[in-house]
Protein backbone atom coordinates (compact mmCIF):
# COMPACT_ATOMS: atom_id res chain seq x y z
CA UNK A 1 0.00 0.00 0.00
CA UNK A 2 1.34 3.47 -0.21
CA UNK A 3 3.23 6.13 2.13
CA UNK A 4 4.44 9.32 2.16
CA UNK A 5 7.84 8.91 3.71
CA UNK A 6 10.28 11.26 4.88
CA UNK A 7 13.79 11.96 2.74
CA UNK A 8 16.76 10.06 3.86
CA UNK A 9 18.31 13.33 3.04
CA UNK A 10 15.56 15.18 4.41
CA UNK A 11 15.64 18.00 1.92
CA UNK A 12 11.97 18.97 2.74
CA UNK A 13 10.32 16.66 0.36
CA UNK A 14 8.58 13.30 0.56
CA UNK A 15 9.12 9.82 -1.46
CA UNK A 16 5.67 7.82 -2.10
CA UNK A 17 6.50 4.37 -1.32
CA UNK A 18 4.33 1.31 -2.83
CA UNK A 19 5.15 -1.15 -0.47
CA UNK A 20 4.44 0.32 2.96
CA UNK A 21 2.89 -1.82 5.76
CA UNK A 22 2.11 -0.90 9.09
CA UNK A 23 3.72 -2.67 12.11
CA UNK A 24 1.60 -5.48 13.65
CA UNK A 25 -0.96 -4.43 16.63
CA UNK A 26 0.76 -4.28 20.42
CA UNK A 27 -1.59 -4.79 23.05
CA UNK A 28 -4.61 -1.78 23.07
CA UNK A 29 -3.74 -0.57 19.24
CA UNK A 30 -6.13 -0.65 16.43
CA UNK A 31 -5.66 -0.27 13.26
CA UNK A 32 -7.16 2.55 10.78
CA UNK A 33 -8.10 2.51 7.22
CA UNK A 34 -7.02 6.40 6.05
CA UNK A 35 -9.67 8.22 4.62
CA UNK A 36 -7.98 11.63 4.54
CA UNK A 37 -5.11 13.31 5.72
CA UNK A 38 -4.03 16.84 5.15
CA UNK A 39 -0.51 18.51 5.15
CA UNK A 40 0.26 20.96 7.90
CA UNK A 41 3.21 23.04 8.23
CA UNK A 42 4.80 21.00 11.11
CA UNK A 43 5.07 18.29 8.16
CA UNK A 44 7.60 20.01 6.54
CA UNK A 45 9.21 20.82 9.67
CA UNK A 46 9.53 17.08 10.36
CA UNK A 47 10.78 17.03 6.83
CA UNK A 48 13.64 19.03 6.78
CA UNK A 49 14.59 17.46 9.76
CA UNK A 50 14.03 21.29 11.79
CA UNK A 51 13.19 18.81 15.11
CA UNK A 52 16.00 16.20 14.77
CA UNK A 53 16.35 13.09 12.60
CA UNK A 54 12.74 11.56 12.58
CA UNK A 55 14.20 8.36 10.83
CA UNK A 56 16.48 7.95 13.27
CA UNK A 57 13.78 7.92 15.87
CA UNK A 58 11.98 5.22 13.76
CA UNK A 59 14.27 2.78 12.02
CA UNK A 60 12.98 -0.56 11.85
CA UNK A 61 15.34 -3.19 10.13
CA UNK A 62 17.94 -0.96 9.31
CA UNK A 63 16.53 0.96 6.41
CA UNK A 64 13.00 2.29 7.56
CA UNK A 65 11.46 5.91 6.98
CA UNK A 66 9.30 7.66 8.96
CA UNK A 67 5.58 8.24 7.65
CA UNK A 68 4.23 12.04 7.89
CA UNK A 69 0.86 13.48 9.02
CA UNK A 70 -0.89 14.03 11.92
CA UNK A 71 -4.69 15.11 10.33
CA UNK A 72 -5.51 11.92 9.28
CA UNK A 73 -8.85 10.35 9.53
CA UNK A 74 -10.12 6.93 9.22
CA UNK A 75 -12.54 4.02 9.76
CA UNK A 76 -11.38 0.69 12.46
CA UNK A 77 -10.45 -1.81 10.40
CA UNK A 78 -9.20 -4.23 13.36
CA UNK A 79 -8.65 -4.19 17.03
CA UNK A 80 -5.79 -5.54 18.92
CA UNK A 81 -5.85 -7.11 22.73
CA UNK A 82 -7.53 -4.28 25.09
CA UNK A 83 -8.54 -1.81 22.29
CA UNK A 84 -12.08 -2.96 22.50
CA UNK A 85 -12.41 -1.12 26.03
CA UNK A 86 -12.53 2.29 23.76
CA UNK A 87 -13.09 1.29 20.13
CA UNK A 88 -15.13 -0.80 17.79
CA UNK A 89 -14.61 -1.53 13.85
CA UNK A 90 -15.85 0.84 12.31
CA UNK A 91 -15.79 3.77 14.43
CA UNK A 92 -14.45 6.94 12.54
CA UNK A 93 -11.65 8.50 14.25
CA UNK A 94 -8.62 11.09 14.32
CA UNK A 95 -4.87 10.57 13.70
CA UNK A 96 -3.86 13.36 15.21
CA UNK A 97 -0.27 14.71 16.19
CA UNK A 98 -0.66 13.87 19.86
CA UNK A 99 -0.41 10.56 19.29
CA UNK A 100 -0.31 9.00 23.48
CA UNK A 101 1.39 9.95 26.10
CA UNK A 102 2.64 8.16 29.76
CA UNK A 103 -0.61 8.87 31.37
CA UNK A 104 0.60 8.95 34.83
CA UNK A 105 2.87 11.94 35.18
CA UNK A 106 1.76 15.45 36.65
CA UNK A 107 0.92 16.71 33.31
CA UNK A 108 -1.12 13.96 32.12
CA UNK A 109 -3.09 14.02 35.31
CA UNK A 110 -3.28 17.88 35.57
CA UNK A 111 -5.56 17.83 32.06
CA UNK A 112 -2.11 18.76 30.41
CA UNK A 113 -1.26 15.84 28.67
CA UNK A 114 0.33 17.27 25.71
CA UNK A 115 3.22 18.11 27.42
CA UNK A 116 4.29 14.82 28.72
CA UNK A 117 7.77 14.44 28.57
CA UNK A 118 7.15 11.05 27.10
CA UNK A 119 4.47 12.24 24.56
CA UNK A 120 4.78 10.63 21.60
CA UNK A 121 4.17 12.63 18.11
CA UNK A 122 2.17 11.25 15.16
CA UNK A 123 4.09 11.28 11.77
CA UNK A 124 7.52 12.15 14.16
CA UNK A 125 8.26 9.63 16.58
CA UNK A 126 6.17 7.25 15.33
CA UNK A 127 4.03 6.67 12.07
CA UNK A 128 1.71 8.99 11.33
CA UNK A 129 -1.10 9.25 8.85
CA UNK A 130 -0.06 9.82 5.29
CA UNK A 131 -0.59 6.04 4.86
CA UNK A 132 -3.52 3.88 3.55
CA UNK A 133 -3.12 2.46 6.68
CA UNK A 134 -2.09 2.90 10.26
CA UNK A 135 -2.05 2.30 13.57
CA UNK A 136 -3.51 4.00 16.57
CA UNK A 137 -3.59 3.75 20.47
CA UNK A 138 -7.21 3.33 20.64
CA UNK A 139 -7.27 5.06 24.38
CA UNK A 140 -6.11 8.08 22.75
CA UNK A 141 -7.82 8.38 18.86
CA UNK A 142 -10.88 10.75 19.40
CA UNK A 143 -14.07 9.65 17.69
CA UNK A 144 -15.16 12.10 15.26
CA UNK A 145 -18.91 13.19 15.60
CA UNK A 146 -21.48 12.12 13.55
CA UNK A 147 -22.21 15.21 10.94
CA UNK A 148 -18.81 15.87 10.81
CA UNK A 149 -17.56 16.07 7.16
CA UNK A 150 -14.30 13.87 7.61
CA UNK A 151 -12.51 15.69 5.30
CA UNK A 152 -13.57 18.95 7.14
CA UNK A 153 -12.14 16.72 9.99
CA UNK A 154 -8.97 15.95 9.14
CA UNK A 155 -8.19 20.03 9.33
CA UNK A 156 -9.78 20.41 12.85
CA UNK A 157 -7.78 17.71 13.78
CA UNK A 158 -3.93 20.22 14.05
CA UNK A 159 -5.17 23.02 12.81
CA UNK A 160 -8.63 23.48 14.17
CA UNK A 161 -7.99 22.12 17.67
CA UNK A 162 -4.70 23.99 17.95
CA UNK A 163 -6.13 27.42 17.07
CA UNK A 164 -9.32 26.23 19.26
CA UNK A 165 -6.55 25.35 22.36
CA UNK A 166 -4.82 28.54 21.38
CA UNK A 167 -7.72 30.91 21.93
CA UNK A 168 -8.84 29.47 25.23
CA UNK A 169 -4.95 29.82 26.39
CA UNK A 170 -5.50 33.65 25.33
CA UNK A 171 -8.47 33.86 27.87
CA UNK A 172 -10.83 34.65 25.00
CA UNK A 173 -14.07 36.07 26.19
CA UNK A 174 -17.22 37.61 24.23
CA UNK A 175 -16.57 40.83 22.86
CA UNK A 176 -13.14 41.22 23.48
CA UNK A 177 -10.79 42.06 20.22
CA UNK A 178 -8.18 39.32 18.74
CA UNK A 179 -5.45 39.34 16.44
CA UNK A 180 -4.82 36.42 14.17
CA UNK A 181 -1.24 36.54 12.87
CA UNK A 182 -1.30 34.73 9.24
CA UNK A 183 -4.75 33.83 7.31
CA UNK A 184 -3.58 30.34 5.77
CA UNK A 185 -4.20 26.82 7.05
CA UNK A 186 -3.88 27.27 11.13
CA UNK A 187 -5.37 31.48 10.47
CA UNK A 188 -9.00 31.04 8.49
CA UNK A 189 -9.66 28.58 11.38
CA UNK A 190 -8.98 30.84 14.04
CA UNK A 191 -11.21 33.26 12.71
CA UNK A 192 -14.06 30.98 12.90
CA UNK A 193 -13.39 29.78 16.47
CA UNK A 194 -12.66 33.42 17.60
CA UNK A 195 -15.84 34.86 15.92
CA UNK A 196 -18.20 31.94 15.87
CA UNK A 197 -17.26 30.35 19.13
CA UNK A 198 -16.25 32.88 21.39
CA UNK A 199 -18.07 35.39 20.22
CA UNK A 200 -15.07 37.60 19.79
CA UNK A 201 -14.24 40.63 17.39
CA UNK A 202 -11.16 39.66 15.28
CA UNK A 203 -8.30 41.17 13.64
CA UNK A 204 -6.54 39.41 10.67
CA UNK A 205 -2.78 40.30 9.72
CA UNK A 206 -1.54 38.42 6.65
CA UNK A 207 0.30 39.57 3.29
CA UNK A 208 -2.14 37.29 0.48
CA UNK A 209 -5.29 39.00 -1.03
CA UNK A 210 -6.94 36.33 -1.17
CA UNK A 211 -6.19 34.55 2.35
CA UNK A 212 -7.46 38.03 3.98
CA UNK A 213 -10.90 37.79 1.55
CA UNK A 214 -11.55 35.00 2.91
CA UNK A 215 -10.80 35.80 6.26
CA UNK A 216 -13.26 38.39 6.05
CA UNK A 217 -16.31 36.20 4.79
CA UNK A 218 -15.70 34.43 8.32
CA UNK A 219 -16.01 37.16 10.30
CA UNK A 220 -13.15 39.01 10.68
CA UNK A 221 -14.18 42.75 10.88
CA UNK A 222 -10.32 44.20 10.84
CA UNK A 223 -8.20 42.87 7.40
CA UNK A 224 -4.50 44.13 7.35
CA UNK A 225 -1.53 43.40 4.34
CA UNK A 226 1.52 43.20 6.19
CA UNK A 227 2.91 44.47 2.84
CA UNK A 228 1.36 47.72 1.82
CA UNK A 229 -0.26 49.14 5.90
CA UNK A 230 1.04 49.89 8.71
CA UNK A 231 0.17 46.68 10.73
CA UNK A 232 1.08 48.33 14.33
CA UNK A 233 -0.54 52.05 13.56
CA UNK A 234 -3.80 49.99 11.40
CA UNK A 235 -4.73 47.42 14.10
CA UNK A 236 -4.31 50.11 17.21
CA UNK A 237 -6.64 52.61 15.75
CA UNK A 238 -9.44 50.04 14.88
CA UNK A 239 -9.35 48.17 17.68
CA UNK A 240 -7.62 49.98 20.39
CA UNK A 241 -5.69 47.47 21.21
CA UNK A 242 -6.40 43.56 21.05
CA UNK A 243 -6.85 41.60 24.22
CA UNK A 244 -4.84 38.62 22.63
CA UNK A 245 -3.15 38.00 19.99
CA UNK A 246 -3.01 34.38 18.06
CA UNK A 247 0.11 33.89 16.13
CA UNK A 248 0.03 31.49 13.67
CA UNK A 249 2.39 33.29 10.86
CA UNK A 250 5.69 31.24 10.25
CA UNK A 251 8.09 34.18 10.37
CA UNK A 252 9.28 36.31 12.98
CA UNK A 253 8.43 40.18 12.38
CA UNK A 254 4.70 38.33 13.31
CA UNK A 255 5.88 38.06 16.58
CA UNK A 256 7.20 41.23 17.25
CA UNK A 257 3.63 42.80 15.77
CA UNK A 258 1.91 40.82 17.85
CA UNK A 259 3.33 42.06 20.93
CA UNK A 260 2.59 45.80 19.80
CA UNK A 261 -0.70 45.52 18.80
CA UNK A 262 -1.69 44.05 22.34
CA UNK A 263 -3.75 46.51 24.98
CA UNK A 264 -2.68 46.79 28.42
CA UNK A 265 -2.40 43.37 30.40
CA UNK A 266 -2.55 41.62 26.65
CA UNK A 267 -1.56 37.98 25.98
CA UNK A 268 0.14 36.59 22.83
CA UNK A 269 0.10 33.47 22.45
CA UNK A 270 2.43 31.79 19.92
CA UNK A 271 1.22 28.31 18.34
CA UNK A 272 3.46 29.05 14.93
CA UNK A 273 7.13 27.47 15.42
CA UNK A 274 9.66 29.82 12.81
CA UNK A 275 13.07 29.01 13.37
CA UNK A 276 15.10 31.17 15.51
CA UNK A 277 14.45 33.12 18.54
CA UNK A 278 11.85 35.98 19.36
CA UNK A 279 12.41 39.49 19.97
CA UNK A 280 10.11 41.36 22.71
CA UNK A 281 10.02 44.94 23.23
CA UNK A 282 10.81 44.66 26.95
CA UNK A 283 9.53 47.94 27.79
CA UNK A 284 5.91 47.11 26.73
CA UNK A 285 6.31 43.83 28.10
CA UNK A 286 7.06 45.16 31.36
CA UNK A 287 4.84 48.30 31.56
CA UNK A 288 1.92 47.31 29.89
CA UNK A 289 1.89 44.07 31.94
CA UNK A 290 2.13 41.95 28.93
CA UNK A 291 1.57 37.61 28.73
CA UNK A 292 3.58 35.73 26.12
CA UNK A 293 1.63 32.39 26.55
CA UNK A 294 3.14 29.35 24.32
CA UNK A 295 -0.40 26.81 22.89
CA UNK A 296 0.82 23.60 21.83
CA UNK A 297 -1.91 21.91 19.90
CA UNK A 298 -4.24 20.68 21.95
CA UNK A 299 -5.59 17.43 24.64
CA UNK A 300 -8.08 14.80 23.48
CA UNK A 301 -10.95 16.74 25.10
CA UNK A 302 -9.78 19.91 23.33
CA UNK A 303 -10.14 18.10 20.18
CA UNK A 304 -13.48 16.71 21.25
CA UNK A 305 -14.68 20.16 21.74
CA UNK A 306 -13.26 21.58 18.73
CA UNK A 307 -15.09 18.22 16.34
CA UNK A 308 -18.44 19.16 17.83
CA UNK A 309 -18.52 22.74 17.01
CA UNK A 310 -17.45 21.63 13.57
CA UNK A 311 -20.65 19.07 13.67
CA UNK A 312 -22.45 22.29 14.95
CA UNK A 313 -21.62 23.59 11.42
CA UNK A 314 -20.06 26.53 13.73
CA UNK A 315 -16.70 26.21 12.19
CA UNK A 316 -16.32 25.45 8.55
CA UNK A 317 -12.23 24.64 7.13
CA UNK A 318 -11.43 25.64 3.83
CA UNK A 319 -10.71 21.74 2.24
CA UNK A 320 -9.46 20.29 -1.20
CA UNK A 321 -9.02 17.49 -2.01
CA UNK A 322 -6.13 16.37 -3.78
CA UNK A 323 -4.21 12.92 -4.93
CA UNK A 324 -0.77 11.85 -3.06
CA UNK A 325 0.96 11.64 -5.95
CA UNK A 326 0.84 15.46 -6.10
CA UNK A 327 2.03 15.92 -2.48
CA UNK A 328 5.48 17.45 -3.50
CA UNK A 329 3.48 19.94 -5.21
CA UNK A 330 1.73 20.84 -2.48
CA UNK A 331 4.42 20.95 0.05
CA UNK A 332 6.11 23.90 -2.54
CA UNK A 333 2.86 25.44 -2.49
CA UNK A 334 3.16 25.81 1.15
CA UNK A 335 6.53 26.97 0.89
CA UNK A 336 5.63 29.75 -1.11
CA UNK A 337 2.36 30.32 0.85
CA UNK A 338 -0.12 30.37 -1.79
CA UNK A 339 -2.63 27.88 -0.08
CA UNK A 340 -5.72 29.18 1.57
CA UNK A 341 -7.10 26.87 3.94
CA UNK A 342 -6.11 23.14 3.44
CA UNK A 343 -5.30 20.67 0.55
CA UNK A 344 -5.99 17.02 1.93
CA UNK A 345 -4.54 13.55 0.61
CA UNK A 346 -7.84 11.82 -0.59
CA UNK A 347 -6.75 7.72 0.12
CA UNK A 348 -10.79 6.86 -0.80
CA UNK A 349 -9.62 6.53 -4.49
CA UNK A 350 -6.92 4.80 -3.83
Amino acid sequence: MKAAVVRETLDGFLDLIDNWSPKPLAFGEALVDVEYSGLCHTDLHVASGDFGNPNELGMRNGSFRRVVGHEGIGRVAKLGEGASDYLKVGDRVSIAWFYDACGTCEFCVSGNETFCRKVRNSGYTVDGAMAQQVVVNAKYAVPVPEGLDPVEASSITCAGVTVYKGLKVGETKPGQWVSVHGAGGLGNLAVQYAHNVFGAHVAVIDGNEDKLAAAQSNGAEVLVNRHTDDVVAKVLELTGGVHNAQVTAVNDAAFSQAVSVLRPMGKLVAMALPQGDMSLNIAKTVLDGIEVRGSLVGTRNDLAEAFQFGAEGKVKPIVEKVDIRDINDVIEEMKEGKITGRKVIDFTTL
